[in-house]
């Protein structure tokens, strides 16, 4: 059975909405608050979600659909990259971990928006520590994973004919 591309944008909706569902149920019922890059991420997500959405209401022909796919990419890239780094910096030896910094809230109130990206992607303290794993692997692991697949089936369903 061969789905048609507004079923397969209106899957990955369902997916990004699956993965916000649960990042909501970990920080308001499990207790997980989330750090800045774990903030980051849910907006990579939120915006995949947002290109399904779209992408499902407009039903676009080949050219639309070509237009889809790259946002598709460029919204999965860009969570794959801030799952990649928050990954990374889980990964530095404790002596190497950088200080904690601000909070988020504090940080947009205070300083210019291009300067809240760079500091949050150097990442911070608390974006170190590991509070959630399955299977071995942490909450960004999975979040890299997921946009990773979803990133790969948006493009697929949005460019097969």
């Amino acid at each position: 059975m061969s789905i048609n591309a507004r079923a397969g944008n209106l899957i990955g909706l369902l997916a990004c909405a699956g993965l916000m569902g649960y990042a909501l149920y970990a920080q308001h019922i499990l207790g997980f608050e989330p750090c800045p890059l774990c903030i980051f991420q849910r907006v990579a997500v939120v915006a995949l979600g947002a290109v399904f959405l779209l992408a499902a209401l407009h039903n676009p022909g080949a050219f639309g659909s070509r237009i889809y796919a790259c946002l598709v990419a460029l919204a999965a890239a860009a969570g794959a990259g801030v799952a990649g780094r928050h990954l990374w910096l889980q990964s530095l030896p404790p002596e190497r971990v950088p200080a904690c910094g601000p909070g988020l809230d504090y940080m947009l109130e205070t300083f210019p928006f291009a300067e809240v990206v760079d500091t949050v992607l150097a990442g911070s303290g608390e974006c170190a520590k590991v509070d959630w794993s399955l299977l071995g692997l942490a909450m960004p692991a999975w979040v890299l994973i997921a946009v990773a697949t979803l990133g790969i089936a948006g493009i697929w369903v949005n460019l097969r004919r």
